[in-house]
């Protein structure tokens, strides 16, 4: 990897006439992996044809001291101050050596410093790969060697954990990987966010040729075999989800957004990293949650829109009826990303003075609905999941592939123009896209008579952790390894707080059965996050199995929703 020598300009960065060439694609030909889905034809695109560069010069020349973003401690960034910091990290990552293709990866908590990355990542024509902070040195071993990452920006400690040093264990296994770039990192040594801004005021900021076609950002999920799989999205996918949602929940140009969910996860990048420069919105970061803290800063600065998942709503929810508050100010809350209880969202509706609602989407699909925005759907905001965000819907059969009837459950597969261009595997993408290039989603769900789409189970075998998707055969894989473990079978256990949690479902090779804690060892031990640790264990002699052999997954879920409480 690089030192923190940064070249000159003359050196590295070159003229800026250079700069401006078509410059070959980096280490991985991405655009060559991607699939272009085309533009449904109906409903208007509002996002224009340029990039969020375009966006964010025009944004700063138009009003360049208006705060684009809040963050913890007081915080505040202008577009002007946004943008020249972009340029400064911009031209240092390009004296590097970084050339348009290449992938820059970010993973840090809500931090003014991601917005910085983003934009600067895509002023250089690179790759932003943001990436959740829960994530452990097994998950980022497979997704920063897929893409081939260059640049791995990471915070030192943070809660109680040091990532900087597990950046140098996973480095060394990183072949294309250029440089740890640490942030807010006060330890000596290594290269800093902040000396590559101050290096970077000398330099030119590079200015490749962008085509708005091109692959933006390749974001991770989890997949059902266990193995994450690289979502790609173009310059243009993401603001055609975002703005038509936008203008549904009635947000204009001046609105604050708070944004409790990751920037690293689609929904905080999207309407917390993206918004600002395609509607001009400020948004509002929180590092760590605080439902208290949450209410007092709504009333404080005015905050007029969020969009997370569950447990946001259930606890911003009680603590405004502890502060006895209606939250005047705050006019959405678009709830999704974990299962919606239809009743607390009624409460929500009857306590709260804004639109409360369901919506549905997905990292590769972000916002195919926006909900129920209209006063006088409250109840169907409750029980629905919302109406189409200008994506074309099919309900399937799963076995067959016919389209059922309508009000009849199958499952869902969309297409549009906010559809991810494929994934990083095209074996992956062929086999979740057909031939009309609908994407099949692996949700089960209906479209009613009010045009509006329910979700009603999971065809995948995922589970949804307060809005993060767990592989649970990632964690059997895991298990499988234990020498007191046979066979595993892991599922979903539904949480009150966080929609889904870990159940394992085990079966033991001899008498020795592991304890809950044993067997946490085992998961963190493989390099994983603690959210995909199990929160139960249940012991049994058999699984139920189809007449092939196949574990039925669909009864265990049943089972364990059926349970009693467990202890242990």
């Amino acid at each position: 990897m690089l030192s923190a020598n940064v070249a000159s300009p003359s050196t590295a960065a070159g003229s800026s006439s250079e700069l401006e060439e078509e410059i070959p694609m980096g280490a991985k030909n991405w655009d060559a992996l991607s699939r272009q889905i085309p533009t449904v034809t109906e409903g208007r695109v509002i996002a224009d044809n340029g990039t969020i560069i375009d966006r964010a010069r025009r944004m700063a020349a138009l009003d360049p001291h208006r705060c684009a973003i809040r963050a913890d401690g007081g915080v505040q960034i202008s577009y002007a101050e946004l943008l020249a910091d972009a340029e400064r990290l911009a031209a240092s990552l390009w004296a590097l050596g970084l050339r348009p293709g290449d992938v820059v990866s970010f993973q840090l908590p809500n931090w003014q410093e991601a917005a910085v990355i983003n934009l600067a990542t895509c002023l250089g024509g690179w790759i932003c790969n943001p990436i959740v902070p829960i994530y452990r040195d097994a998950e980022l071993a497979m997704m920063l060697a897929d893409c081939r990452s260059q640049i791995w920006f990471v915070t030192g400690e943070w809660r109680r954990y040091d990532y900087a040093a597990m950046a140098e264990r996973v480095a060394a296994n990183l072949p294309d990987l250029r440089a740890i770039v640490r942030v807010r990192d006060p330890r000596p040594g290594g290269l800093s966010y902040e000396s590559l801004l101050e290096q970077g005021a000398g330099l030119t900021p590079p200015a490749p040729s962008l085509d708005p076609d091109a692959v933006k950002l390749i974001m991770y999920t989890s997949g059902t075999t266990g193995r994450a799989k690289g979502v790609l999205h173009s310059h243009r996918s993401l603001p055609a989800a975002i703005l038509r949602a936008a203008e549904q929940w009635g947000l204009q140009q001046g609105d604050r957004v708070l944004m409790p969910s990751p920037v690293t996860h689609v929904t905080g990048y999207c309407c917390g990293l993206e918004m600002p420069f395609d509607l001009g919105t400020q948004t509002v970061l929180t590092e760590r949650w605080d439902a208290a803290e949450a209410v007092a800063m709504t009333l404080e600065l005015g905050v007029n829109a969020t969009v997370g998942a569950t447990p946001f709503l259930q606890e911003l929810l009680a603590q405004a009826e502890i502060a006895r508050s209606d939250l005047p100010s705050l006019r959405v809350f678009a709830c999704g990303g974990a299962a919606v209880p239809p009743e607390l969202v009624r409460r929500a509706n009857a306590t709260l003075a804004g639109r409360v609602f369901r919506v549905y989407g997905m990292t590769e699909a972000p916002l195919i609905t926006y909900g129920i925005s209209a006063d006088d759907d409250t109840e169907l905001a409750a029980v629905t999941d919302g109406r189409l965000n200008g994506y074309s819907v099919r309900i399937e059969d799963p076995q067959s592939g016919e389209e059922v009837p309508r009000g009849a459950e199958g499952e869902i597969v969309v297409r549009g123009d906010g559809l991810f261009l494929g994934y990083a595997d095209p074996a992956q993408t062929a086999e979740a896209v057909t031939a009309d290039d609908y994407f099949r989603t692996g949700d089960l769900g209906v479209l009613g008579d009010s045009d509006a789409v329910t979700i009603t189970g999971r065809k995948k075998d995922l589970i949804i952790r307060g809005g993060e998707n767990i592989s649970a055969k990632e964690i059997e894989d895991v298990l499988h390894q234990h020498p007191s473990i046979r066979e595993a079978a892991v599922v979903s256990m539904p949480h009150e707080r966080l929609g889904e949690t870990v159940c394992a479902y085990l079966i033991a090779r001899e008498d020795v059965r592991p304890t809950l804690s044993d067997i946490c060892a085992t998961v963190l031990g493989a390099g994983l996050a603690k959210q995909k640790c199990p929160e139960r264990l249940e012991w049994v002699d058999d699984f139920p199995r189809t007449p092939s052999g196949k574990v039925r997954k669909d009864i265990l879920r049943r089972m364990i929703t059926e349970a009693p409480p467990g202890d242990n």
